[in-house]
């Protein structure tokens, strides 16, 4: 393994330094998967299980080339900031590609895109639910040319749920499986945990889920072992926000098959007044919740996935 610093000086104000490691195989030549977690500064278990994989993964068994980032977004990480970066308040897997004339968030994609990324053959980009957010394990891919093989990868990945994102309502826009799927690099989000807690249970299955990703492209001996059952696959997401501010409380927890018309949740006024009931608009089922109450105009209460 051999150990690199990702040395960023075009950002304003300090250089900000990226560790990751790159670990090159010995069994012969293969694809080059890059690993990231930490694009959310709040979401642990995807940097917990990069770490480990760190330990585990022995390059003697290994075909081809592992670039792994247990830690992208320093800024957010050390100073425990969920979901943005706290140089200009913006949500970094909403701005790749990124923009070399941008902001500081725009900047960083640009980097971390041109030089991380756009040199992979595959991508996994590990996720949770951040401090707010409660979650059902899912795989997030993109509609695009190289669709079936980023598919492929979110089924080896072996979760309870699969998500296709079309390119015409891409409601998680500027993201890293986006950006990667744009330019003909199959590329996955998997998110396991929530809250911000970093359980061994969330972190195991994401470390199982890579080195099942690696074995099913021929990296690691053997085949990937088949999950228990196949995952639901959805064809969309509808994303709820508040119309109001209030004390929000979810009727339903994240993985409940929901009906159109039932209720998901309602926001309370400051003496507990209804102000506004939240109705599933279509079937589907939550695969994140906000769990914390307070919530803003505009404010994300759920994901739901559509069939």
């Amino acid at each position: 393994m051999e150990k690199k610093t990702l040395v960023l000086d075009c950002l304003p104000g300090e250089p900000l330094e990226i560790p990751y490691a790159r670990i090159e195989g010995r069994r012969g030549e293969g694809p080059h998967l890059t690993v990231l977690a930490g694009v959310h500064g709040g979401e642990y278990t995807g940097p917990a299980a990069v770490l480990r994989l760190l330990r585990e993964l022995d390059p003697a068994q290994l075909r081809g080339t592992v670039t792994a980032v247990p830690v992208l977004n320093q800024p957010a990480f050390w100073s425990r900031t969920a979901f943005v970066v706290p140089a200009d308040g913006k949500n970094l897997n909403r701005c790749f590609p990124g923009d070399p004339a941008g902001s500081y968030t725009d900047v960083l994609a640009h980097e971390v895109f041109t030089r991380l990324i756009a040199p992979s053959d595959a991508l996994l980009d590990l996720h949770a639910g951040d401090l707010p957010e409660s979650l059902e394990p899912f795989c997030l891919y993109e509609e695009s040319a190289v669709e079936e093989r980023s598919r492929a990868l979110a089924l080896a990945y072996g979760l309870g749920h699969v998500v296709r994102q079309s390119r015409a309502v891409r409601t998680v826009g500027g993201s890293t499986s986006s950006a990667a799927a744009d330019v003909g690099i199959p590329a996955i989000i998997a998110e396991i945990g929530a809250n911000g807690i970093c359980d061994e249970t969330s972190v195991a299955g994401h470390l199982r889920g890579v080195l099942a990703v690696c074995a099913s492209l021929g990296m690691l001996p053997g085949s990937p072992a088949a999950p228990a059952s196949a995952p639901a696959e959805h064809t969309g997401w509808a994303w709820l926000r508040s119309p109001v501010r209030g004390f929000w409380l979810a009727a339903v927890p994240a993985g409940t098959q929901v009906a159109a018309g039932d209720v998901l949740g309602v926001l309370l006024d400051p003496y507990g007044e209804e102000l506004h009931r939240v109705l599933a608009p279509v079937a589907g089922c939550p695969l994140f919740v906000t769990s914390s109450p307070a919530v803003v105009p505009d404010g994300l209460l759920l994901g739901l996935a559509t069939a």
